[in-house]
């Protein structure tokens, strides 16, 4: 059911899902960062506010959520409480080391020993791994020092948030735009830094971005 208590709970449950405070899901998707405090949900005089659906649209493309994803968050369905027991551990490169040879199988899993790890509350699986954003060539997305989770094996679709691999050592965080078996069509990030065509026969390896932190 559609109430004014499940629709805030969701918004709550978003955050916690991708490891933020409210108001850090705010800033992230470029509101205010009291937007969604809770002296916010109540007017003035007592009457319940709802959020707009043009924040809604911003938290979810913040994040990556689905609108089904939201929306099961309102339902009840999926609600995710972030506990120590729930934390694992993954494998943690900056996307620098990424680029170079040797960390990586032909299917963009991480190979070899010695990973520095982090700890995240993750819907992580046994082949996530972490890449930390160094520069701002994906602002204003991801900022530098940001943690992304990747999953190689997650299946890719229009829309989603990737991180690809060219053969040439260059790895980048883009907006998968289209794949065929010829090329893959990449929307960047961020506005200043151009979209990308590349040929399959470039590219190593395309992994799925499964959650962010900051």
């Amino acid at each position: 059911m559609l109430s004014h208590d499940r629709v805030w709970a969701a918004i709550d449950a978003l955050a916690e899902r991708y490891s933020l405070s409210a108001s850090g899901l705010a800033r992230r998707a470029g509101l205010d960062s009291t937007a969604f405090n809770k002296s916010k949900r109540l007017s003035s005089d007592g009457r319940p506010r709802w959020p707009s659906t043009e924040s809604l649209a911003k938290i979810m493309e913040a994040t990556g959520a689905s609108l089904d994803e939201f929306t099961g968050l309102i339902e009840g369905r999926g609600e995710v409480v972030v506990a120590t027991s729930h934390r694992r551990a993954v494998p943690l490169l900056g996307f620098a080391q990424a680029g170079a040879g040797g960390f990586f199988d032909d299917a963009g899993f991480p190979a070899g020993q010695g990973w520095d790890l982090v700890e995240l509350p993750a819907q992580s699986t046994e082949s996530s791994y972490a890449l930390q954003v160094q520069g701002d060539s994906m602002l204003p997305l991801y900022r530098n020092g940001d943690v992304l989770i990747v999953e190689p094996g997650a299946v890719t679709r229009k829309g989603d948030r990737v991180v690809v691999k060219t053969t040439s050592g260059e790895v980048m965080a883009k907006v998968l735009e289209r794949q065929t078996v010829k090329s893959i069509a990449l929307v960047s990030l961020n506005p200043e830094h151009p979209d990308r065509d590349i040929p399959m026969r470039e590219v190593e390896w395309v992994a799925r971005i499964v959650w962010a932190s900051q």
